[in-house]
C-alpha cells in the first residue's frame, strides 16, 4: 500500500509567495529529523510523558520496519522536515470496525497555521474512509482542540486508563 506524495499549497511570510508542502511517508533518512521533533514533543505541554531515545528510535523503526502496526509521515516544506505524525492500527469492538490512532502529529511552531495538520487529517481520511480515527489530546491545548473539532472530531466521555 505505497503511499503517494501529497501535496498541498501554504502561504509563508505576509503571503507574498506560495511554496509547496509536502506530506509523505517517513524514511530512514528523516530518523535524526523526527526523534529531534519528537523529543520536543514529547518535552511539551501536550504531552503528559517525557519519553525518552530508546522509545522514539522504537517507534521511528516501527515506522520505517514492516510493522503491520505503526505507520509514519513527515510533513515537508522546501525539502525541510518541519513536521511528523505517527498512526497506529487497531480494531474497535465498540465501533466493529478497524481503529486508526493518531498517535503523534506534531508541526514546528514556524510552520504552525499553515494548513498542514488539517491536510493530514483530510489524507488519513482518504486512506481510511470506513475506520475509526481516534487521538487523544491534553484539555488545556486549545489550539489543537480547535484544529481537530474542525476537522470532525468529537470528544468521547472516556477517562483512558493504563497498565
Amino acid at each position: 500500500h505505497m503511499l503517494g506524495t501529497y501535496t498541498l499549497k501554504s502561504i509563508v511570510e505576509k503571503g507574498e509567495y506560495i511554496t509547496p508542502s509536502v506530506i509523505r511517508e517517513m524514511k530512514e533518512k528523516d530518523r535524526e529529523a523526527v526523534i529531534e521533533m519528537m523529543r520536543g514533543f514529547y518535552a511539551s505541554p501536550a504531552v503528559s510523558t517525557n519519553g525518552s531515545d530508546e522509545i522514539f528510535t522504537a517507534d521511528f523503526d516501527a515506522c520505517v520496519g514492516n510493522s503491520p502496526y505503526l505507520e509514519g509521515y513527515v510533513f515537508e516544506e522546501n525539502d525541510t522536515p518541519v513536521g511528523y505524525a505517527m498512526l497506529a492500527k487497531s480494531f474497535s469492538t465498540e465501533f466493529g470496525r478497524p481503529c486508526i490512532w493518531i498517535e503523534d502529529i506534531f508541526v514546528c511552531e514556524a510552520a504552525r497555521g499553515e494548513g498542514i495538520a488539517t491536510r493530514f487529517f483530510a489524507l488519513v481520511d482518504e486512506k481510511y474512509p470506513t475506520a475509526l480515527r481516534r487521538l487523544e489530546v491534553e484539555p488545556d491545548n486549545e489550539r489543537a482542540l480547535s484544529v481537530y473539532r474542525k476537522c470532525g472530531y468529537t470528544p468521547l466521555p472516556y477517562l483512558e486508563l493504563k497498565k
